[in-house]
């Protein structure tokens, strides 16, 4: 039973951060600031802005970076935070892989593997994509491989 003025245990989780649409840069940046005010949650380290073509998509390119967060939250509350954010950010989701003013994923949530209709973390495609490797090598270099950099090592990525 938990006691009055006990806090929750708290989880290192990473969060990939994407846009492309309006101002694509000033919304992550924005959103990176805006990770330290969600409920029992702080911002930990943030990674540099990566620029990406878009991959199974259109559109202009992306602006990148991944988060790491210590937080209160359980997995799901923090995937429900987390997309209240892309709504208000203006975010739609008019069909799969659609350009986006906000994109927020969790891609790790401390050792946690989960497998929900939902979510899934680890999230599926992180070892696809370099622009969540790149950016999570920089937070955490520890938790990327170097198989895992060569597997992505041809896909073009702009540190800005």
């Amino acid at each position: 039973m938990k006691r009055f003025g006990e806090s929750a245990p708290r989880v290192t989780a990473y969060v990939a951060l994407g846009a492309n649409l309006g101002d694509a840069r000033a919304t992550v940046q924005a959103a990176v600031r805006d990770l330290n005010h969600l409920p029992h949650t702080a911002l930990l380290r943030a990674s540099s802005l990566y620029q990406t073509a878009p991959i199974d998509s259109t559109g202009p390119d992306y602006i990148n970076a991944v988060a790491a967060i210590s937080t209160g939250l359980s997995s799901h509350a923090l995937l429900a935070a987390l997309q209240s954010m892309e709504q208000a950010a203006g975010r739609l989701r008019p069909y799969q892989n659609a350009p986006r003013t906000l994109d927020l994923d969790i891609l790790l949530f401390g050792d946690d593997m989960v497998q929900t209709p939902d979510l899934v973390i680890p999230h599926p495609r992180m070892g696809q994509r370099a622009f969540v490797l790149v950016p999570l090598a920089e937070v955490a270099p520890e938790l990327v491989s170097t198989a895992q950099r060569l597997a992505v090592s041809a896909q073009a990525i702009l540190k800005l």
